[in-house]
């Protein structure tokens, strides 16, 4: 691949938080942008140099966004395939259609953690009322997900028995699901690699997450976060599945730790993921950063954390706490040692809507945990 110097345009499709904060980063580095998304007020389309207001799938806009850019990403893993395929006939296109379309479909993904070596948790794969019948007894209790287009907890059904299996198939209106057996977690992790073009590879360090309610919380980044050897497989599983993928862009896995100690996986998301925002502040190389450089062919050096890190989310709750809709107390929040408050520019707030997040850094981890807790105590997130 040619390496696209700073000077270009980089387009992404998609203009949410995560587009928003690869278009800063690009801008940093010297880039235009390019954004396509319908929404008139989208969190990325707002402060890229260019907009494209259309659908994915309208050739029209792909057409605008492909005379504008040298090359294009994605920054959700829900963006039409096909339109990936589309721009990838004409301009360097990171991830590519294929990989996307495999983390858009959660069977098709099992299986290609599967064929790299990497164990995931015992499931079936339900498309008929058959695959309903012959489902084996030790998927129960279970966790009943929609193959397709599920994210935050979306389209995730517990079960404890045959019928309650029967009644959440037809509760998600008998679409293609897959069927994984509860397991006895003690912790949730993840991994985050950034592929370039020519194979090269580096990795975030692991994250441990806190997740309520399907949303992640909470994410923990420092040394001792998880044991040295599980983080080891966690890193080695990671690169495997991008490597299986010949995958070019940030790709981020997420794993479940068991209480015996083991690894499994859980998803993965074909783009820069809310675990890894703490590495804008607490990171030499932010994922974004290297979005950008996977993007545009430039040289992946591994990313150093210089400073412990907690990430806290912030969801629209956070303005209802105080029963009528009110801003949060920014301004003793930011009173506190080692805040770095990233908002979204999203216009209103509502339950369980992704307004922001909070990453809180310092000396130590005991010194950051405590401003976090603080913080967290401020503006009414549950104490983690």
């Amino acid at each position: 691949m040619t390496v696209i110097l700073p000077g270009a345009t980089l387009g992404v499709m998609g203009g949410g938080q995560l587009g928003r904060m690869f278009v800063h980063a690009a801008q940093r580095m010297g880039y235009f942008t390019a954004v396509l998304d319908p929404d008139p007020a989208s969190p990325a389309g707002l402060v890229s140099h260019y907009h494209v207001k259309t659908p994915y799938l309208d050739q029209e806009g792909l057409a605008q966004l492909l005379q504008r850019s040298a090359a294009v990403t994605t920054e959700f893993e829900n963006v039409p395939a096909p339109a990936l395929a589309t721009l990838a006939a004409h301009r360097p296109v990171s991830p590519g259609a294929d990989a996307v379309a495999i983390a858009q479909d959660r069977a098709r993904e099992k299986a290609h953690f599967t064929r790299c070596g990497v164990a995931c948790a015992p499931h079936a794969v339900l498309e008929t009322e058959a695959d309903l019948e012959r489902v084996p007894d030790a998927l129960l209790p279970g966790v009943l997900k929609t193959a397709r287009l599920g994210y935050d907890g979306k389209g995730q059904l517990r079960v404890g028995t045959r019928e309650e299996l029967a009644g959440a198939w037809a509760a998600l209106q008998g679409v293609p699901c897959v069927l994984e057996r509860l397991l006895p977690l003690a912790a949730e992790c993840s991994v985050i690699v950034a592929r370039g073009h020519d194979g090269a590879m580096v990795d975030l360090p692991p994250q441990w997450n806190l997740h309520r309610g399907g949303i992640l919380a909470v994410t923990q980044a420092g040394t001792g976060i998880l044991p040295a050897a599980t983080a080891r497989q966690a890193v080695a599983a990671t690169r495997a599945i991008a490597e299986g993928l010949h995958y070019v862009g940030v790709l981020c896995v997420e794993f479940f730790l068991l209480q015996d100690g083991s690894l499994v996986v859980n998803e993965m998301a074909p783009r820069p993921h809310n675990s890894g925002h703490y590495s804008i502040e607490a990171c030499d190389v932010s994922q974004f950063e290297l979005q950008v450089r996977t993007l545009a062919g430039l040289p992946l050096v591994q990313p150093r954390q210089h400073s412990p890190a907690i990430m806290l989310n912030l969801l629209g709750d956070l303005w209802f706490t105080r029963g009528a809709e009110a801003t949060p107390p920014w301004h003793e929040v930011l009173a506190l040692p080692g805040m770095h408050l990233h908002l979204y520019g999203k216009l209103s707030a509502r339950p369980g809507r992704k307004m922001g997040h909070l990453t809180v850094t310092g000396p130590t981890a005991e010194a950051v945990r405590a401003s976090a807790s603080r913080a967290a105590q401020l503006l009414g997130i549950e104490p983690f």
